[in-house]
């Protein structure tokens, strides 16, 4: 019923009005200030806002859900990356073992087994644009550090908000392109209750309860629930009646088993130390 730049901009422009009253309810009006940090808050809320939904969305009606979700699955390897390339902390090589392993998880789902099936209806195209969604998002999880002695709440609220401009801003273009259309109010009253779940639950406790997550858990740690992700999202589609091949269920196996063990081996070296 509605595109996913629509979607995105309008779930979000209700969800940061939520945000708002949020946080002028829990910490003042002083809160929505961004006392010379705009710059780093526009940069990483157009990551983690803008062009995650827009790559996501868009890479959706391309592919499965269930390849999307092993594809995000894929962002604790990611953290690790990014750590090593922007704070020179390589590293162990079993976590560059597990990294790979996972990977190879993702390529047996997303393929089969067979590169062929990566090029079936499109779905490279949806896989790719996906993993660029992905990176997005990693990217955002990374802004901890330049937000300082802010809340969660502040730091989620004050992205939310040029990230949310940026949606309608895409949206805009999309439509002056005749890419997409606005949709008419029925159509958008009859998805009403599928977009009060999006507005409360994916942007409001969603995007809070991660960033909430992350300053307690750490971004790895955080990261490592979303490989819940797949495995949910397996269940819903075989309750609905879709049928997995073996290597597709082998290869999410083998995807959150890795990721799990390098979890569990940098507790263990935290520990120690």
């Amino acid at each position: 019923m509605l595109d996913p730049f629509f979607l995105g901009s309008i779930r979000y422009s209700i969800g940061v009005l939520l945000f708002i009253a949020i946080l002028w309810i829990a910490e003042g009006r002083q809160a929505l200030r961004y006392n010379g940090r705009f710059l780093p808050a526009m940069v990483y809320g157009l990551f983690g806002f803008t062009a995650f939904n827009s790559f996501v969305w868009c890479g959706l009606a391309y592919t499965r859900p269930e390849h999307a979700s092993i594809i995000m699955a894929l962002q604790p390897p990611m953290i690790a990356l990014a750590v090593w390339l922007t704070r020179g902390l390589r590293p162990a090589p079993f976590t560059v073992g597990c990294i790979a392993v996972a990977i190879a998880g993702v390529l047996l789902v997303v393929t089969k087994g067979d590169l062929a099936h990566a090029f079936e209806g499109g779905s490279l195209v949806g896989d790719l644009l996906v993993f660029l969604g992905a990176v997005s998002w990693v990217t955002y999880t990374m802004a901890g550090g330049h937000f300082a002695g802010w809340s969660p709440l502040r730091m989620t609220v004050l992205t939310c908000i040029p990230g949310t401009i940026g949606l309608i801003a895409i949206n805009a273009f999309t439509i002056s392109m005749g890419y997409s259309m606005l949709p008419t109010l029925e159509q958008v009253w009859s998805v009403k209750w599928q977009l009060g779940y999006f507005v409360v639950f994916t942007v409001v406790l969603g995007v809070l309860g991660f960033n909430n997550g992350v300053k307690y858990l750490g971004a790895l740690n955080a990261m490592l629930m979303l490989t819940l992700i797949p495995i949910i999202v397996f269940g819903i589609e075989a309750w609905l009646g879709r049928n997995f091949s073996a290597i597709e269920i082998g290869g999410a196996a083998v995807v959150i088993v890795a990721l799990a063990a390098n979890n569990l081996f940098l507790r263990r070296g935290n520990a120690r130390a």
